[in-house]
C-alpha cells in the first residue's frame, strides 16, 4: 500500500533522525525513499566532528558561546533564534548518539574527547577519529531498522512533489531498479536530500550523487529558495581531485605552507592561524597561488599542508582516513610528507526557504525541508566547520516531530487524474526524446562555467555570462537523448535526471550571486570587496515562475548579537 503518514525523502543523517522520531508513535507509517542505499549517504563523508558545548576540554564552553562563533562565522547573516535553538539541544544530541552506540573518541578519563575546529572559541568538536560521518550513518541505519513501522525505498529517484498549491499531497518517483514510477501518498513530507554542490563538476568534495534533487523539486513546485549564492569552498582539497582532508587535520595542530614554507597565514588570519573560518582560509590560499607563491600555476597550482610534526602515533589515532586518502591520491605520506592542497567545492549554505525553525516547516503545508537541502538558516553566509552534523541532527529531531503530530490532524488528500499520470508521462517523454547533445559535454560545460564564474572569486561581468550560459545548457538538456533503452538501472536516465536538477540550481546560484553586491561570508564580489550591512543584510529569496527567476529580500533575525567587524 502506497499511504503513508510520514515520507522522508533522503536517508542520510538528516532523514534517519527525522524518520526515527517520526516513528516513536507506533502508528505512525513512515516511509524512507533513498536514491543510494542509505549507508552510502553523503552523511557518511563527514570527517571531522559535530560542535556541541560539552565543556569536556574546558569547562567554561557554553551553548551561547557556541551560538556566538556560529554568528561570527556566519558573516552575520544566520538567524539567531534558530542558531541559539540548535546550539541549546546539541549537548543531548550528542549524549543520545552516545547511548545508541556511537563510539566516540575518548579522553584518558573516559569522557568524550573534543577538539578545536576553525572560528571556535573553545575545543567543541566531538569526534571518533576521521570517521564521524560514518559512525553516526551506521548507528542511526541500525536504529531505524529495528523500528518496525519504518519502511525504505532503497534505490528510488525523487522525480516531483506533488501537491495542490496549498498542502502537500506525496512524491512522484522512479524506481531504479526496474524503471517504474511509483507516487507515494503522503500526509507530510519532509525533505532530507542533502546539497547540491556537485555543480561544481570541476572539484568538489561531494560524492557523484549529490545533485540537489530535493532542492530542485521544491523549486519546480514553486517554493523559494533561500540564500543560494552562498557556496563554501573547503581549504583542504587534495591537489589532483578535490578529495577532502578534514578540517581536523588543522585541528590537531597541521600547518599550512606555500612554496617558500612559510605558515601564510599569519598574513590574513594573524590570532586563529590555520583555524580561521573556512571562507577565510581558502581565499587565503588562492591569494597565495595568485601572488606567485604557490606551486606549480593555473589550475593545478596548489600549495602544502604540513602534518609531519604531529607524529606518526597520532596520525594513525586521530587521522587514518585523511592519511589513506593522501597516500591513494597523492602518493604521499602525511606521516613524513608534505600533503598537496588547494580549495574544493564542499558544502551549500543556502537551501529550501523554512519558515520556521522549530519544526523545518515550509511555505507548503505539510512539507518539511531539513539538512544541507534546507535553509534554516543557522549557517548564514558561511558554515563552521562540525556544525552540520549538529544542524541536521537537532533539527532532524524536531522536524520528525513536528511531521508525525501534523500528520495525526490530517487525512490523505486525493490525487487527480493529473497527478496520477503525470510522472509516468515525463519519462516516457523523455525515453522517447531525440537529439544530438551529449550528457557528458553539457555537464561538463555546467562544471566549467560554475567553477570559473560562479566560484570563490566573482564579479558582474562573470556571473552575467555565467547565468546566461547556465540558461542557455538548460536549452541544450531539452536536446540530450535517453541512448539506454533499457529499464534495469538505467543510469542514462538517472543521470539526464540529475543533470536538470544541477542546471536549474546552478543557475539560481549565479542569479542570487549576480544580485548580492557585496562580499560576505563565502561570497566574494571582487567589484563589491566590502561586507555592506546597509544593502544587504538580508536573505534572498528565489523563485521560479514559468522560465523566469523572481527575487526578494527578507530580513535576518537579529536577538543577540549585533553585526561586527569580523576578524580573526
Amino acid at each position: 500500500m502506497n499511504y503513508y503518514d510520514v515520507v522522508v525523502v533522503g536517508a542520510g543523517g538528516a532523514g534517519l533522525r527525522a524518520a526515527i522520531e517520526a516513528s516513536l508513535d507506533p502508528t505512525i507509517r513512515v516511509a524512507v525513499v533513498s536514491k543510494v542505499y542509505p549507508t552510502r549517504s553523503h552523511t557518511g563523508a563527514a570527517q571531522g566532528g559535530i560542535n556541541a558545548a560539552l565543556g569536556n576540554v574546558i569547562p567554561d564552553d557554553s551553548p551561547d558561546s557556541h551560538a556566538f562563533d556560529t554568528i561570527k562565522g556566519s558573516d552575520f547573516l544566520a538567524d539567531q533564534e534558530a542558531v541559539f535553538f540548535m546550539c541549546e539541544n546539541a549537548p543531548e544530541i550528542i549524549y543520545e548518539l552516545d547511548r545508541w552506540g556511537v563510539p566516540f573518541s575518548r579522553l584518558p578519563d573516559g569522557r568524550i574527547a573534543q577538539r578545536p575546529f576553525g572560528g571556535a572559541s573553545f575545543p567543541r568538536t566531538v569526534f571518533s577519529a576521521d570517521r564521524t560521518g560514518h559512525v553516526i550513518l551506521h548507528t542511526l541505519f541500525e536504529q531505524a531498522l529495528a523500528r518496525e513501522n519504518i519502511h525504505f525505498y532503497n534505490e528510488y529517484f525523487l522525480l516531483d512533489i506533488i501537491h495542490d498549491g496549498n498542502r502537500v499531497k506525496g512524491v512522484a518517483l522512479y524506481d531504479i531498479k526496474n524503471g517504474e514510477v511509483v507516487n507515494l501518498r503522503a500526509k507530510a513530507v519532509i525533505l532530507a536530500t542533502g546539497g547540491f554542490a556537485r555543480i561544481y563538476w570541476k572539484r568538489s568534495t561531494n560524492a557523484i550523487g549529490n545533485t540537489g534533487d530535493g532542492v530542485a523539486a521544491a523549486l519546480r513546485a514553486g517554493l523559494s529558495l533561500k540564500d543560494m549564492e552562498f557556496i563554501q569552498f573547503h581549504p583542504t582539497g587534495l591537489a589532483k581531485t578535490g578529495i577532502l582532508l578534514s578540517e581536523a587535520c588543522r585541528g590537531e595542530g597541521g600547518y599550512l605552507l606555500n612554496a617558500l614554507g612559510e605558515r601564510f597565514m599569519q598574513r590574513y588570519a594573524p590570532e586563529k592561524m590555520e583555524l580561521a573560518p573556512r571562507d577565510m582560509v581558502s581565499r587565503a590560499i588562492e591569494y597565495e597561488i595568485r601572488e606567485g607563491r604557490g606551486v606549480g600555476e593555473g589550475t593545478s597550482a596548489y600549495v602544502y599542508l604540513d602534518l609531519r610534526h604531529l607524529g606518526e602515533e597520532k596520525i594513525k589515532e586521530r587521522l587514518p582516513q585523511v592519511r589513506q586518502l593522501a597516500i591513494d591520491f597523492e602518493g604521499v605520506d602525511p606521516v613524513k610528507d608534505l600533503v598537496p592542497i588547494r580549495p574544493t567545492a564542499h558544502y551549500c549554505m543556502g537551501g529550501i526557504h523554512v519558515v520556521n525553525y522549530r519544526t523545518s516547516g515550509t511555505e507548503l503545508e505539510g512539507l518539511y525541508a531539513v539538512g544541507e537541502c534546507a535553509c534554516v538558516s543557522v549557517h548564514g553566509a558561511n558554515r563552521l566547520g562540525g556544525n552540520s552534523l549538529t544542524e541536521i541532527l537537532v533539527f532532524g529531531k524536531f522536524c520528525g516531530i513536528a511531521a508525525r503530530e501534523y500528520a495525526k490532524q490530517v487525512d490523505w488528500l486525493p490525487l487527480t487524474e493529473g497527478e496520477e499520470r503525470r510522472a509516468q508521462e515525463f519519462i516516457e517523454g523523455l525515453m522517447k526524446r531525440e537529439g544530438t547533445e551529449k550528457l557528458a559535454e553539457v555537464r561538463k560545460r555546467m562544471g566549467d562555467i560554475t567553477w570559473e564564474k560562479v566560484g570563490i572569486f566573482r564579479d558582474e561581468k562573470s556571473l552575467k555570462s555565467a547565468y546566461e550560459e547556465l540558461g542557455e545548457l538548460l536549452e541544450r538538456w531539452e536536446r540530450i537523448p535517453v541512448v539506454d533503452k533499457s529499464k534495469v538501472f538505467n543510469t542514462n536516465l538517472v543521470e539526464l535526471l540529475e543533470l536538470r536538477n544541477m542546471l536549474e540550481l546552478a543557475r539560481v546560484v549565479a542569479f542570487s550571486a549576480l544580485h548580492r553586491k557585496e562580499s560576505r561570508g563565502g561570497h566574494m564580489r571582487e567589484d563589491y570587496p566590502n561586507r555592506d550591512d546597509k544593502n544587504f543584510l538580508k536573505h534572498t529569496l528565489v523563485r521560479k515562475v514559468g522560465d523566469r527567476l523572481e527575487l526578494e529580500y527578507i530580513p535576518v533575525n537579529i536577538v543577540k548579537y549585533e553585526p561586527a567587524q569580523r576578524s580573526y
